[in-house]
């Protein structure tokens, strides 16, 4: 059966896994993982991505995230294959590190934010990378011991967790009472399952709006199933009706006075750098696309566009509003 499509959509929640090809190893000290965890850090603090909770584990990785300026396809991307390429160098190996395409399932937030904090950050207890929860505690390869305020991880959106507990105390004993629920396999998507009775039961419906209500992609009742299903239809078709890339650059240009073709080469004046900005920011962050193609257009290397968009978000107010208009 052929793979669908993930789903993703501006501010939608995900629980992300990433395996090692052949069930191999994908951190192998503790080098690669303080390299894999800044690559994650370094989104979260761009924006791409809120991340509330993570887990290393040696042969996979699991992550519950929120998309931000960016698709979260190209922030896994990113990730990913940043990270590769710097193991490969690093272990002097070539060819591929992780199994297929990662996994991602949109999660219903009301139901399950706190039970997957709870569930992703019980992964290396379960796996037998520590022994306690007061090594776990203490283990600084998951969120967990950032949420207990032993390792600082600024990025990690700590107190959006926390807000729902009275004290750290409370968290640690909300954790505490998951050790005894092992495995749930019931977290791993998929609509109306759990209230049918599995995969079998989900597939005999073929009526109405019923043969719609499961999707191994959600992790959420039927209606947030249908309701994820129209947000990402409509972020598709917004998308669509995005403005061409000359289109944006002669809109930036027009709104601090210069010609389109300025903004191509290496001119460094104070206006031309500014629209660069702006046309970097609103391209890659608003718009989620390509920076390597806005990189082509103008002459520049795809870091110093990236680079752009980092400082044209100073002024997102203003660049917005040009691109309102140009919708």
């Amino acid at each position: 059966m052929p793979r669908q499509p993930r789903l993703d959509a501006p501010g939608v929640l995900h629980h992300v896994m990433v395996r090692g090809i052949e069930r191999r190893p994908i951190f192998r000290d503790d080098t690669d993982r303080a390299d894999f965890v800044a690559r994650l850090g370094a989104l979260a603090t761009a924006g791409a991505l809120t991340v509330y909770a993570w887990a290393l584990l040696p042969n996979h990785a699991h992550f519950l995230v929120r998309t931000g300026t960016r698709p979260l396809s190209r922030s896994l991307r990113s990730l990913l294959t940043g990270y590769a390429g710097a193991f490969n160098r690093r272990h002097k190996r070539v060819g591929h590190l992780f199994q297929n395409r990662y996994k991602s399932i949109v999660v219903e937030e009301d139901r399950y934010l706190l039970e997957l904090v709870r569930y992703l950050h019980l992964n290396p207890l379960r796996a037998g990378v520590v022994p306690t929860l007061a090594a776990l505690a203490r283990y600084p390869w998951s969120g967990h011991s950032a949420l207990l305020g032993w390792t600082p991880r600024p990025w990690q959106a700590t107190t959006a967790i926390l807000g729902h507990f009275a004290a750290r105390a409370g968290y640690r004993a909300f954790v505490a009472e998951g050790v005894p629920q092992g495995r749930r396999p019931e977290l791993q998507g998929g609509g109306l399952v759990r209230s049918l009775g599995g995969w079998t039961a989900v597939a005999a419906l073929r009526r109405g709006r019923e043969a719609y209500a499961a999707d191994e992609r959600v992790l959420g009742a039927p209606a947030f199933v249908e309701e994820v299903r129209q947000a990402v239809a409509a972020h598709a078709e917004g998308s669509r009706r995005r403005p061409a890339l000359g289109a944006a650059l002669a809109a930036v240009a027009a709104a601090v006075g210069l010609p389109p073709d300025a903004l191509a080469g290496t001119g460094r004046a104070p206006r031309v750098a500014r629209a660069r900005e702006g046309a970097a920011y609103l391209w890659c962050r608003v718009a989620g696309q390509s920076g390597r193609v806005l990189a082509a257009a103008l002459g520049l290397s795809h870091q110093a566009v990236y680079a752009a968009a980092t400082r044209g978000e100073r002024a997102a107010a203003r660049w917005q509003t040009v691109w309102k208009e140009l919708q």
